[in-house]
């Protein structure tokens, strides 16, 4: 069965304040019933809904559901929050935007995006496309940050 933004019309409500999906129908089981939040929080923080079998993410649901197609692209959380499906928080980007927004790595040691320590001192790379380019290296973190932040401004703009 493929989704549709009808099957989707007729089947949930949609809230885009506060992106969250309700039941508009019974679908025979506990879990399914009119009125009832739709969904599940998966092992990397975003929702999603099962829909005869198949699980979905909600953000593309959600994007289908309003915009009657699926996203080009990645959707990004502009917000960082994966939970987050409002309509206001979620974008159709490119995988390199996409990735350009994700937060600061857990085992960053500096807790820096893009720089990290080279013996006494701190270098900056920035990735884009899987293609890694060395912005220099500096005296100071606070150097090193405002190169990677530096470059990618430039690389927002472009």
């Amino acid at each position: 069965m493929e989704i549709t933004q009808e099957l989707l019309h007729n089947w949930f409500d949609y809230n885009k304040d506060t992106g969250l999906f309700v039941w508009k129908i019974s679908r025979g089981n506990q879990y399914t019933k009119p009125g009832m939040f739709a969904g599940f929080k998966d092992t990397y923080g975003h929702m999603g809904i099962e829909i005869n079998g198949k699980r979905y993410l909600s953000y593309r649901l959600a994007w289908m559901y309003v915009y009657g197609e699926w996203p080009k692209n990645d959707i990004d959380h502009i917000n960082g929050i994966r939970d987050d499906n409002r309509l206001c928080n979620l974008r159709d980007v490119t995988k390199s935007i996409n990735n350009m927004n994700r937060k600061v790595h857990a085992n960053n040691k500096l807790g820096v995006k893009g720089v990290s320590k080279q013996g006494k001192k701190f270098q900056a790379i920035i990735i884009n496309n899987k293609k890694h380019t060395y912005l220099g290296t500096y005296d100071t973190i606070e150097q090193a940050k405002e190169a990677y932040l530096k470059a990618n401004l430039i690389r927002h703009l472009q």
